[in-house]
């Protein structure tokens, strides 16, 4: 999963918001074709409010219009292809039917003033049967389970032993990662970025013991970056490299990575991407192994932090990214959840509100989704009032 899926952290502003952490992260930013009105990004946040044909639901729009105050939003994981689909109620861009419902949110987070990239969220291993419509097997660089258990509609459940993949479906896994984003500009977002962290496809390749490939694909460092280089070559190829953005957390074990080293892998994956002139590098810190610091000075773009588990995220923890230099922008994840109007707060020196729904991140209806009140006008929705989408649940 993206944020949510990882252990909750409290979080809170503590005393008052300082005149500098107000200017460095409200201060604008231009990124090549968009300009930033300030420097915080809505993290990617698994939130599981699609139907059953992945297709984005009504409220979904809501909800990310609700959020529109963010310098950029990069939206909860999309599953490329059925192949690359992790729950049933993950939206999906692989149908012109969630394509038109995509837009849908699109035009609301841009009616709202916002922007909005899509994030492209093949699985691999994290799949399973129970949670795809026609029943099939994970595919993964190797046959290597994934820790569980997963949850299905049908409650938790153990999880499978993924299909090691062909080198032809390694081909197509690209190929579905380059029409899903030629998908998300038909649908309106502003760009796309491809989560190559938290355990995901590109995850997989990259790390010790999910990659045991003999071939291209594996072995030496130059076949485990193989992946990732040829998905963001053909992305960016498909949309522009300018709406092209690249999630990574190395050293991350989160979905049971182990990443022995990672500064020989992550070094010289930077050093096959920096070229190709990407919107962004979105990196999320680690206490083991320090990415920012080490990072940061071997990307001549634009590199979005994120402070990891190991640091609360606060307004003063965010500015600090921005202060010391790891970071031209920071990503903000969990407290995005309760606080819709989190850029708005930092303005106005208001403090962060606790999230009180935990219980329902992944649920299918509006509580602890949209129901969370700004604070200057203490309304829920982001139009102040209901929405026909109240009454709606998971089919």
């Amino acid at each position: 999963m993206n944020e949510t899926g990882t252990a909750d952290t409290a979080f809170h502003t503590t005393g008052t918001i300082t005149d500098d952490t107000v200017d460095s992260l409200l201060s604008a930013y231009e990124l090549p074709g968009l300009t930033l009105p300030n420097r915080v990004v809505m993290a990617p946040m698994t939130r599981l409010r699609a139907d059953r044909r992945s297709v984005p639901r009504p409220v979904m729009a809501e909800y990310y219009a609700q959020r529109a105050g963010a310098g950029l939003i990069v939206s909860e994981g999309i599953a490329p292809s059925m192949d690359g689909q992790q729950y049933l109620t993950q939206p999906g861009l692989f149908t012109e039917e969630q394509v038109e419902a995509w837009r849908r949110v699109t035009d609301a987070v841009h009616d709202a003033g916002g922007r909005v990239f899509a994030q492209v969220m093949h699985a691999g291993r994290n799949g399973h049967p129970a949670n795809r419509p026609d029943g099939g097997v994970p595919l993964a660089p190797s046959a290597v389970r994934a820790p569980g258990p997963l949850h299905t509609p049908d409650g938790k459940v153990d999880t499978v032993v993924p299909r090691a993949m062909t080198a032809t479906e390694v081909r197509q896994a690209v190929t579905d990662h380059a029409e899903a984003a030629r998908a998300a500009i038909r649908s309106g977002f502003d760009g796309v970025e491809i989560h190559g962290a938290n355990s995901y496809l590109p995850h997989q390749f990259l790390a010790d013991n999910t990659n045991l490939r003999a071939d291209r694909y594996g072995g030496d460092v130059v076949g485990r970056i193989r992946f990732a280089v040829e998905a963001a070559e053909a992305v960016a190829d498909a949309v522009g490299a300018h709406r092209v953005g690249l999630r990574i957390a190395p050293g991350n074990p989160e979905g049971g990575m182990v990443e022995r080293d990672p500064a020989p892998v992550y070094r010289e994956l930077l050093a096959a991407l920096d070229p190709l002139g990407l919107a962004y590098l979105h990196v999320t810190d680690d206490p083991v192994y320090p990415a920012l610091d080490d990072l940061r000075p071997r990307w001549s773009g634009t590199l979005v932090g994120n402070t990891g588990e190991h640091e609360e995220t606060t307004p003063e923890s965010a500015a600090r990214l921005r202060g010391d230099g790891r970071a031209d922008l920071v990503s903000v994840g969990r407290p995005y959840i309760s606080n819709p109007d989190a850029v708005e707060r930092i303005a106005a020196g208001v403090p962060w509100a606790p999230i009180r729904e935990k219980n329902f991140h992944y649920s299918s209806g509006l509580r602890g989704y949209v129901d969370y009140p700004r604070h200057d006008t203490g309304t829920t929705h982001s139009n102040g009032t209901p929405t026909s989408s109240e009454n709606e649940g998971c089919p």
